[in-house]
């Protein structure tokens, strides 16, 4: 994805510049004292947690980031705006325009994810029945994400499929109608079922699944790769290794962001 900055938390005047016209208006102030903190500091210091994994009280204010109970609260406010949802919607109509999304086909797939007894939770199958949670990930055919979601570490798989097709944003940026459906799905065995099968087709969608009981080496290694490295970015953000917080909206508010950072530097290439 190119060379990484020493301080990826700093915000760069040009994704400033896409995030700010998206943001709420800040309500009056209730108690008179310190000024607000400006927005872009306040994000700023979520990007500090986010890169981190550092906890809130720990955020050093000598950074002017404000306190870290200030960052959380405006990441509550933006989540609860559908702020990420917005921005990664003007990213994906960016790369569409530029014809850099891999219509082709859609992968997708679900690690399980660190241990929380909060929201969207529940014990998870692959770690001794302790609560934990999952991120289910549809990408592009460049591994572009198109969709996330959180759910607890004992959902099926499949179960996660065409909620997580149907989130896809509607994509304009071309000629014609906005774009938001995949030629076709790639997924492992996790994903094995006739009737979800039938209903990809209903929505247009060629599904390409491994099948249970079959020898393995189906080829669709050869294309799932590129989920995985996705995952593999995801999970470059400390704060979404392993989930600790209860609050589930702030953990898929924060899944939301690095999904849309992620995002941005495949805008970032067509510079």
């Amino acid at each position: 994805m190119g060379k990484r900055q020493s301080r990826p938390w700093i915000v760069s005047d040009e994704l400033w510049s896409l995030i700010e016209p998206l943001l709420p208006e800040p309500g009056p102030k209730l108690v008179s004292g310190r000024p607000r903190v400006p927005d872009r500091q306040a994000l700023c210091g979520i990007l500090f947690v986010l890169h981190t994994g550092i906890q809130w009280e720990y955020l050093p204010q000598e950074l002017g980031f404000g306190s870290g109970m200030t960052c959380w609260r405006r990441l509550a406010a933006w989540n609860e705006a559908v702020v990420w949802d917005q921005l990664h919607g003007v990213l994906l109509k960016k790369l569409r325009s530029a014809d850099k999304l891999d219509w082709s086909r859609a992968v997708i797939d679900s690690p399980c994810q660190g241990r929380s007894p909060g929201p969207k939770s529940g014990p998870s199958p692959v770690d001794r029945a302790r609560p934990g949670s999952k991120h289910h990930v549809l990408v592009d055919g460049q591994g572009i994400p198109l969709a996330v979601s959180l759910t607890g570490g004992h959902r099926n798989d499949v179960t996660q499929l065409l909620p997580l097709v149907d989130k896809v944003p509607a994509v304009a940026g071309r000629v014609g109608r906005p774009r938001r459906r995949p030629d076709a799905l790639l997924a492992d065995r996790g994903y094995d079922h006739d009737k979800y099968r039938h209903l990809l087709w209903q929505r247009g969608i060629r599904p390409v699944i491994a099948e249970r009981g079959r020898p393995h080496g189906s080829g669709l290694g050869t294309f799932r790769w590129v989920v995985e490295r996705t995952i593999a970015w995801l999970h470059g953000f400390r704060w979404l290794r392993i989930r600790w917080e209860r609050r589930d909206d702030i953990h898929e508010a924060f899944l939301g962001l690095a999904t849309c950072l992620i995002t941005y530097r495949h805008v970032q290439r067509l510079c």
